[in-house]
């Protein structure tokens, strides 16, 4: 079949995603992995795709025992080429599948960044995702009590594999973020001069 369309990889998500906030991680994940996309050159429909599907089964299955094996499967029955499939089960370091690709590693560098980028915009008083800067989420992640979900060693092991400069790291994904902000919740308050 080849690499389902957005439409058809939104139909799948939303057919197994429910939840507002994973459908919303999902969108900042697609968002930041069709920069990286652009960024190197790649083709910007198909990291999409995997950026916006890597988590679809995680409602159904949320244990590490099905969650990504689980949609990794259902992928495989749609007929989804295995290189996207392998992308998404390597995001998961419980997997034990290897990041070989520059598409796997992105997805592995931007999947927990962007939900900690999130976080960071979220304590900000405008809300705004454009206004957070890497010193910002630098400060943070030393922060052990914010957002403790998030797992800062996957953060840093993303952006060594991925070969990446911090700082330059967190400006694409911010600027990925503040594209969709509005789909985000994100974009802060109306302008009260509109």
């Amino acid at each position: 079949m080849g690499y389902p369309s957005r439409d058809e990889a939104w139909a799948l998500l939303t057919e197994y995603t429910q939840s507002e906030s994973l459908r919303k991680h999902a969108l900042a994940v697609e968002a930041a992995m069709r920069a990286y996309a652009r960024h190197f050159g790649e083709d910007e429909e198909q990291w999409g795709v995997v950026g916006l599907l890597h988590d679809f089964d995680y409602e159904a299955h949320p244990t590490l025992e099905e969650h990504p094996q689980k949609g990794a499967e259902i992928l495989r029955a749609r007929g989804c080429p295995e290189e996207m499939v392998t992308a998404i089960l390597s995001h998961a370091s419980h997997t034990g599948v290897p990041r070989e690709t520059r598409m796997a590693r992105a997805l592995y560098a931007v999947d927990e960044l962007t939900g900690f980028i999130i976080a960071v915009a979220l304590v900000r008083p405008s809300k705004k995702v454009a206004e957070v800067k890497p010193k910002s989420v630098k400060k943070k992640m030393k922060d052990r009590a914010f957002a403790r979900a998030v797992n800062r060693d996957e953060i840093r092991e993303g952006v060594e594999e991925l070969g990446v400069d911090f700082d330059e790291h967190v400006r694409r994904v911010v600027t990925a973020l503040a594209s969709i902000a509005g789909a985000l919740g994100l974009a802060g308050p109306p302008d009260e001069d509109a």
